[in-house]
């Protein structure tokens, strides 16, 4: 474009000012549910590093961390005694070791070798793991009960033996989830071996094995339900904890292998010298109870944001 100056008698060229583009309201509403999200995801993450940095946080993951250790041993010695005894499975029995090799930090082969030995020759340790396994398991609930009645801003906790009856159906029921995880794990390597029974036996342990993964997760998560929804002393939504349940159950799995693999690093053997594989499994035991606690404050944390 040229604009004529009459002074000199000449046209001279203007150039035209250039607009920068705008950008317009349909690129602003697509980016603003992603900014949300991600400030959400942001604060969400930033919370939760803050609860688990609490003193109090920690006092109860590691208190669930001593019982866990306490309720270990009798609760797998009941469990062996059930398969061989009752159900008279060796392919069950062959899962629960399996399980054992894959969840245990530390020490699987020492720990399978003494669990053998007292199931197979000491008929009243039966007994014992089972009167045991009915204090321990209210030292496991009890602290969560607290912790998740914080959580959620329930004001009164359950009585004593309110809490005993509680913790008892809890335990009843992790015993019953892990023991169709480990039915149903046999059933299926078995199915695997009769379908697969041309192939080598290689691929039918790398197919029973990703079987056992699969139910064990389920297991997980369904435990993981279990607690958040049954064990607060007030009425907690199922479809908020849900969600978590799975996520928890996912992140525990990841969590086991990767402190399975710092474990080197940590070097607990040169510290601890014969401790070493008790000391093993109570870190790992606090770090279960942290991400336990952790996703029933992201859990309620998300339950108040879709209320609002």
């Amino acid at each position: 474009m040229t604009v004529c100056n009459p002074l000199i008698g000449l046209e001279k060229p203007v150039p035209t000012p250039t607009i920068a583009p705008v950008s317009g309201p349909a690129e602003g509403a697509k980016s603003l549910p992603v900014r949300r999200r991600r400030g959400r995801v942001s604060g969400m993450a930033i919370s939760t590093a803050k609860y688990i940095l609490r003193t109090d946080v920690h006092t109860f993951a590691f208190s669930v961390a001593a019982n866990s250790i306490l309720s270990f041993f009798p609760f797998v010695v009941l469990l062996m005694t059930l398969i061989r005894r009752v159900f008279r499975s060796r392919v069950m029995n062959d899962v629960v070791l399996e399980l054992l090799r894959d969840n245990l930090p530390a020490g699987q082969e020492f720990v399978i070798r003494n669990l053998n030995a007292m199931v197979d020759t000491r008929h009243r340790v039966q007994v014992v793991s089972l009167l045991i396994l009915l204090v321990t398991s209210s030292g496991i609930f009890m602290p969560l009960e607290v912790a998740l009645n914080r959580i959620w801003g329930f004001a009164t906790n359950r009585s004593y033996f309110h809490n005993q009856l509680v913790s008892l159906g809890l335990a009843f029921g992790c015993g019953v989830l892990a023991l169709i995880s480990v039915a149903m794990t046999a059933g299926n390597a078995s199915l695997m071996a009769f379908l697969l029974r041309a192939h080598s036996s290689g691929v039918i342990r790398l197919v029973g094995f990703a079987g056992m993964k699969v139910f064990a997760i389920a297991a997980s998560i369904a435990i993981f339900f279990l607690i958040y929804w049954v064990l607060p002393n007030g009425k907690v939504p199922a479809r908020a904890v849900l969600p978590t349940a799975i996520i928890m159950g996912l992140l525990s799995e990841a969590l086991k292998y990767g402190y399975i693999l710092a474990l080197p690093w940590l070097n607990f053997g040169e510290v601890y010298g014969p401790f070493a594989l008790s000391v093993s499994m109570m870190f790992w035991a606090f770090l279960t109870g942290l991400l336990l606690l952790a996703g029933a404050n992201l859990s309620a944390e998300e339950c108040q944001r879709r209320a609002q």
